[in-house]
């Protein structure tokens, strides 16, 4: 079964992207995840980080009319850093890789199953 692997991020995770003394650690912490789905078998190939939430743009419809709002939809201390499909064969297994995520120390990871269209 697919599951997305949804990490979930603090304002200092996202900061933590772009600080000089920080970003190395970072990005190698996410690669190394990566490279470890990869090679595991488990990665589906797919998954992105996402800017940060000052680039999101909410679209909402409500009595017909269009809302456009700048920024994420709400106001958290943990907003959505990126994504990951897995390819798990259950969710005891989605669940060991999620506790992998280098974010899952400091903000959160959401386990989703894909529904089949």
């Amino acid at each position: 079964m697919k599951y997305a692997i949804l990490v979930y991020e603090t304002a200092d995770d996202f900061a933590a992207r772009e600080d000089q003394d920080r970003m190395q650690a970072y990005w190698a912490a996410y690669s190394a995840y990566a490279d470890a789905l990869s090679k595991s078998g488990f990665g589906a190939g797919q998954g992105a980080g996402l800017l940060p939430p000052h680039a999101a743009t909410t679209v909402r419809v409500r009595g017909g009319a269009r809302q456009v709002v700048d920024g994420p939809f709400a106001d958290t201390k943990e907003q959505l850093g990126g994504f990951f499909i897995i390819d798990a064969p259950d969710l005891d297994a989605a669940i060991a890789w999620a506790e992998k995520c280098p974010s899952v120390g400091s903000g959160s990871v959401e386990i989703r199953p894909l529904m089949t269209m």
